[in-house]
């Protein structure tokens, strides 16, 4: 593989200065004759010349450039949020650059030293980490950051949270008002601010009503993709189902979780809704495509991305933008998998 072309070869190819060759090139308004600026724009075209702008950016000490980590892109909720932050970034001529965590505290550790060596100086996080000394080090050394969907109780970042604690009981509010009253609640491990509160949430509206909960929790810490919160769902099912007095209705912490679970339920020959309901939580698009579609709990997940965008690049211009919370607030989408309970 050829190495790229670098000012230097095209200052060689015409026989003048690497200094000269910059100033043409930066657009600089040192003066250079007519001649030899045609001629090196010539070249640098000939010769495929890539301008450095991680060069540029650090001389100019401006940074086009805004970091953006989360847990997972595999999880749809994820993809949209980048989505939006992507949509924002373009239009403002800024690039992305987005790091998976993988759900791995040291791994998200290492973008974070990663995007520092870099002179980013714009982050958005989904931080899963309990240890935020390498975000402390970060706002110390100027990068301002956003924090989205996971709660970070730091000075000097703004935060995009989500009401989970209010979407849970309003999902369980739902179940209820259909008239069920054996609601079953599958969660993926209770180890983050979000499953926490959603799980407060039904825990909370069940107890109102003089319910038992039935909880039902991966004691494991999956990847988060797709297909891992999908069997998790099928196999927390499997154990409600087993119970002496199994639910009317099962609520999930997540759709792709609501999808296992419908899945594990047609598998038994058991109908959604007919014979249980079935409620998710996020509200992404591959809910409307499933039979029955999906009642859950929307998560405005672009609006979040495009919204976490526009605070960071206000900050980053230079703006006088405090730092502050924003919750954003739950929807119920009621489609065809929850259904009034028929068991008596």
């Amino acid at each position: 593989m050829s190495k790229p072309t670098t000012i230097h070869d095209i200052a060689k190819a015409a026989n003048v200065s690497s200094a000269t060759v910059s100033r043409v090139l930066s657009n600089s308004s040192y003066p250079v004759s007519k001649i030899k600026r045609e001629r090196i724009l010539f070249l640098a075209k000939e010769m495929n010349y890539v301008p450095n702008l991680l060069g540029r950016q650090l001389k100019g000490s401006r940074s086009t450039t805004i970091g953006v980590i989360v847990p997972s892109i595999m999880n749809p909720f994820y993809s949209s949020v980048l989505f939006g932050i992507e949509e924002i970034a373009r239009n403002n001529n800024f690039t992305v650059i987005a790091c998976n965590s993988l759900h791995d505290p040291l791994l998200e550790d290492e973008y974070i030293q990663t995007i520092m060596e870099k002179q980013i100086k714009g982050l958005i996080i989904s931080s899963i980490s309990s240890d935020k000394s390498q975000l402390k080090s970060m706002i110390k050394a100027g990068v301002q950051v956003i924090a989205i969907d996971q709660k970070i109780e730091e000075d000097r970042i703004s935060q995009i949270e989500f009401d989970y604690h209010k979407g849970g009981y309003l999902a369980t509010k739902h179940l209820l008002s259909k008239g069920h009253k054996q609601i079953g609640y599958v969660t993926s491990k209770l180890d983050r601010p979000s499953r926490k509160s959603i799980s407060n949430g039904y825990m909370e509206a069940m107890k109102a009503e003089g319910l038992t909960p039935m909880l039902e929790e991966s004691k494991t810490n999956f990847s988060d993709d797709a297909l891992s919160e999908f069997d998790t769902g099928k196999l927390l099912t499997r154990k409600l189902l087993d119970a002496s007095n199994p639910p009317t209705a099962i609520f999930a912490c997540n759709d792709m979780m609501a999808f296992g679970v419908i899945n594990e339920l047609s598998e038994k020959n058991i109908r959604v809704p007919q014979d249980i309901s079935v409620m998710g939580f996020d509200g992404i698009d591959f809910g409307q495509m499933m039979n029955p579609q999906l009642t859950t709990i929307k998560q405005p997940d672009y609006e979040m991305g495009k919204l976490a965008c526009k605070m960071l690049l206000d900050r980053m211009n230079g703006e006088d933008v405090p730092s502050f919370d924003i919750i954003l607030q739950p929807e119920l989408l009621e489609r065809s998998s929850v259904g009034q309970c028929r068991r008596q």
